[in-house]
């Protein structure tokens, strides 16, 4: 766990020489605000959803709720390693030439003809989440119903085997999915092909809505006498 987070917090680096290109090559004008936003929207989402979560178990006096002084060292290392380490790689992100394109643009943007009514942007990209989920929710199951159930969870080769063919998954129906679209003279792209994918992560939350329900309602209606 301490090797994960020290990798994250030396990855600053590399993190802010990416956006620094990126955004140089979309001739962006606040380097400034990018790079602060690299540095701390991310890790702030995560810190502030995990800090309320141990808030609330110190608040049930679990042993398990992390001290006061991990979370201070975890902040120390955020604010004086990664924040200054992100700041160094977009100073020479910025130094570098913007990314070239192997293709000559027009700054006229083309007129995109009608497009047939399966490629409407909502039904593909929610069609496109339907294929990764299926290669996943099985051991979703699994995992889900270990937390819930107070159960242990030790089939982590299986879990990576599992989230291989989720990634596979995920960029196979991607390419397909923007294949199409590029056939159908659409070049609107770039965002379509993060939400068809990303569109797994809202079945698996509305499957994972679904699980805890009825466990909830498992559990409501067992009793001792009729449930193991």
């Amino acid at each position: 766990m301490i090797g994960m987070l020290l990798l994250f917090v030396l990855m600053g680096s590399f993190a802010g020489f990416t956006s620094a290109r990126l955004y140089k090559t979309f001739k962006g004008k606040q380097w400034q605000r990018c790079t602060l936003l690299t540095a701390t929207l991310f890790p702030g989402i995560v810190f502030a959803v995990f800090f309320v979560l141990n808030f609330i178990v110190w608040c049930y006096g679990s042993t398990g709720a992390v001290p006061f002084l991990s979370m201070l060292a975890v902040l120390t290392l955020w604010f004086c390693i990664s924040v200054p380490l992100t700041f160094l790689g977009a100073y020479f992100g910025y130094k570098k030439d913007p990314i070239e394109f192997p293709v000559v643009t027009s700054n006229i943007p083309r007129q995109i003809p009608p497009q047939p009514w399966y490629l409407n942007p909502v039904l593909t990209v929610l069609l496109g989440g339907v294929l990764p989920f299926g290669g996943c929710f099985v051991e979703l199951f699994f995992i889900m119903s270990s937390i819930w159930m107070d159960q242990y969870y030790y089939v982590f080769g299986f879990l990576l085997l599992v989230y291989v063919i989720l990634a596979i998954t995920c960029a196979e129906i991607t390419i397909v999915l923007c294949y199409f679209q590029l056939c159908s003279e659409d070049y609107r792209w770039w965002w379509r092909s993060v939400l068809t994918s990303g569109s797994t992560a809202l079945y698996v939350f509305l499957y994972r809505f679904h699980h805890s329900v009825y466990i909830h309602i498992y559990r409501s209606c067992c009793t001792s006498d009729t449930c193991p």
